[in-house]
């Protein structure tokens, strides 16, 4: 990486994703290292400054995150956040306690000193966000006040060392100035340049591909959607035909989409793909299985072995192949192994990890550091057209993650008649590039209804459409009364089996955005 670059040191946060998010958005290219990182591995990215990110536990505990205070002999311009503050304080000479009084949400904050280049351009006074249950109560030696509350340390500073920190959280939207003074951070104390931006990625990432690759030849992973159809435009781009695209048909795919994807992909992008209908055999596997995550570790493991069969077919072709391309996302990597210390698995992804001792083929994830708007905005600079870059997300396991309880065929005949009546509904009104997500899910729930003058016992069907940036966050969207009346309308006319229709309001957190 020959751009500027931020270190982030995670310490288990809610908000860390979003302290990533901030940095690049000023162009600023970020990565995000679990806190235990060694010296060595902070130095390999080359950074021009640190962020000491917030996190649950407490810096005095025996159980605290085994983070190196050497971090803060490196050198570099490190500013602590929250934790980060408490990090600083407590391993510098300083005192932490568990304060009086927390602080959880909003309040207000005065400048204490309005010199020092962190709060430059920012008010004497700022509403922000809190969320700490301890305070700093005496100051490390060289240290002095840059900010406070009415009950505790807000912001201290040693230019000399040239460290900062705030208690607050910047990163999220609440605190008002937040912006600012990562901007502050980014360019008046590490002197960053703005220089990661989709060209550049584009070219850096095509050369790096290149010489990776070499001569080999690749398979990749396409499902039809935003990130792997990006992935593979960049792998082409850098290795031409030695590219084979292949596209699975796992059983639980949308209605026609295995019909659909092929077009799209061979005549929009001019894609090498084999398309391989394995229906029957993820079905067979998934026979009697009810818990989401063996549903979303079996399809994983089928999908990987699929490629692999697939894979020694394209080799005796091809003269061999080395390279399985994916579209993994960052969201992704950070949900399914988490570089948090304290933090928990939430769940896994078919395509981070995972992969058999067996497998020969070496893994090529181009996006793997990037999120979802990101790989749009690199999708628009690789002039790939709307209608793929606009699609909205679905999961690698597919209907098997919407359908609560045993996957069978007569369930995903189901799910797909309802799915594809929520999709044509929400586009009709005009409303499908304004939504994150928006699908049916089928309930393991049977009830009594009443169609005609017969009885009726079957199905429910429950609707979810959220708003979201980056998958990492979602609030539900009030659809309008007029679409949530049709859909329900249609589905439980048009389709045998389903009788009731459900709305969710659940936001993420404390829901995920799919049901399993």
């Amino acid at each position: 990486m020959d751009t500027s670059s931020i270190v982030i040191l995670d310490f288990g946060s809610q908000y860390t994703q979003l302290i990533a998010r901030g940095i690049r958005e000023q162009n600023v290219f970020s990565v995000l290292l679990p806190c235990t990182a060694s010296i060595e591995e902070i130095r390999a990215q080359k950074p021009l400054g640190i962020v000491l990110s917030g996190g649950p536990c407490s810096v005095y505990d025996a159980d605290a995150p085994a983070a190196d205070p050497a971090i803060l002999s490196l050198g570099l311009p490190t500013l602590g956040i929250c934790y980060g503050l408490q990090f600083i304080t407590h391993h510098l000479g300083g005192r932490v306690r568990s304060a009086q009084k927390r602080e959880y949400g909003h309040a207000e904050v005065s400048v204490v000193d309005s010199a020092t280049p962190l709060f430059r351009d920012i008010p004497a006074s700022l509403n922000v966000w809190m969320s700490h249950g301890d305070e700093a109560v005496e100051l490390p030696p060289g240290f002095h006040l840059t900010a406070k509350t009415s009950n505790a340390v807000a912001g201290i500073a040693n230019p000399e060392r040239q460290i900062w920190a705030v208690q607050f959280h910047p990163e999220v939207h609440h605190t008002k100035q937040g912006t600012t003074l990562l901007r502050n951070f980014l360019f008046n104390i590490c002197k960053a340049t703005p220089d990661w931006t989709p060209e550049h990625f584009i070219q850096s990432t095509v050369v790096a591909i290149r010489e990776k690759v070499g001569e080999g030849h690749a398979i990749c992973a396409l499902s039809g959607g935003v990130d792997s159809s990006v992935a593979a435009v960049l792998v082409q781009r850098a290795i031409g035909d030695r590219l084979t695209c292949v596209f699975v048909n796992n059983g639980v795919l949308r209605k026609n989409e295995f019909f659909k994807v092929q077009e799209n992909l061979r005549e929009k992008l001019g894609l090498n793909l084999v398309a391989v209908d394995a229906s029957a055999r993820f079905l067979g596997k998934l026979e009697g299985v009810t818990d989401p995550e063996t549903k979303r570790k079996i399809i994983g493991n089928e999908f990987i072995a699929v490629f692999d069969d697939e894979a020694h077919r394209i080799a005796q072709q091809a003269g061999g192949v080395e390279w399985l391309v994916q579209g993994t996302l960052y969201p992704d990597v950070i949900e399914s192994a988490s570089v948090k210390g304290p933090s928990q698995t939430i769940k896994s992804h078919h395509n981070v990890g995972g992969l058999p001792e067996t497998m020969k083929l070496k893994l090529i994830e181009p996006l793997r550091d990037l999120f979802k708007d990101e790989v749009r905005r690199i999708g628009r600079d690789l002039r790939m057209p709307d209608d793929i870059l606009q699609r909205q997300p679905f999961p690698g396991p597919g209907l098997a993650v919407r359908i609560l309880g045993e996957v069978t065929p007569e369930r995903v005949a189901l799910l797909q008649e309802a799915d594809d009546i929520v999709v044509t509904e929400i586009k009709r009104a005009g409303l499908y590039q304004q939504i994150w997500q928006s699908f049916a899910v089928l309930l393991p729930v049977k009830s009594v209804g009443v169609m005609g003058d017969q009885r009726t016992y079957a199905y429910t069907c429950a609707i979810r459409a959220v708003h979201s940036e980056d998958g990492m966050t979602a609030d539900w969207v009030p659809l309008p009364y007029q679409v949530l009346k049709t859909i329900s309308n249609r589905i439980v006319n048009e389709i045998p089996g389903i009788n009731r229709v459900v709305y969710d309001v659940t936001s993420k957190p404390p829901g995920t955005i799919e049901w399993e």
